[in-house]
């Protein structure tokens, strides 16, 4: 058998970038065949039901970093509440490449993106929202209050991104990140 000639990591990682940037329905297979460096015939052999199951292996792969990185730093109960979170927002600023990515929801939440993949976004938000909730609960809020500032934290996050793309300015993502820092911690 012959050799792979693109690591399934790397081939994972051009697929999330190629996502990232172009969306679900932008993204066609000549990009992606050219950003991993694979031919099409290839991309079908380790993906064969073709790119909605490309998208599925991004999700998964960011879902399971997001849940290993973040949702793991905020639901650490051996660490205190106020390192949880800056422990979480530190690795929320490397997701995001310190505002310079694409949130994968919304790549995956426009039109046919969302019509294929509105379970995972769904289940991701949900995700966030019950990490956020969470340390917002550890960090002695009442419950109501908790869960209140964990989706106005999703909304801030994702909001952030979307403005620092339009304007090409990660200082407006970095601010964000801060703000939701402060409003925790006050």
């Amino acid at each position: 058998m012959r050799p792979q000639k693109i690591l399934d990591e790397e081939l994972i990682i051009g697929l999330t970038k190629t996502f990232r940037a172009k969306g679900y329905e932008g993204t066609s297979l000549n990009e992606i065949a050219e950003v991993t460096g694979l031919k099409k015939a290839s991309l079908y052999h380790r993906f064969p039901k073709g790119k909605k199951e490309m998208a599925e292996r991004v999700f998964d792969h960011v879902g399971n970093w997001v849940e290993d990185h973040i949702f793991f730093a905020l639901t650490d109960e051996n660490t205190k509440p106020r390192q949880r979170l800056v422990n979480a927002l530190a690795h929320i600023r490397t997701l995001y490449n310190e505002g310079n990515e694409t949130c994968v929801f919304r790549a995956f939440s426009m039109q046919a993106g969302l019509e294929l993949f509105e379970k995972q976004v769904n289940n991701g938000m949900k995700s966030w929202i019950n990490a956020f909730t969470e340390i917002g609960l550890a960090l002695n809020l009442p419950s109501a209050k908790a869960k209140e500032k964990a989706v106005q934290t999703l909304i801030e996050i994702q909001g952030s991104l979307i403005v620092t793309k339009g304007l090409h300015d990660t200082t407006i993502f970095e601010s964000t990140i801060k703000t939701i820092e402060k409003r925790y911690l006050e």
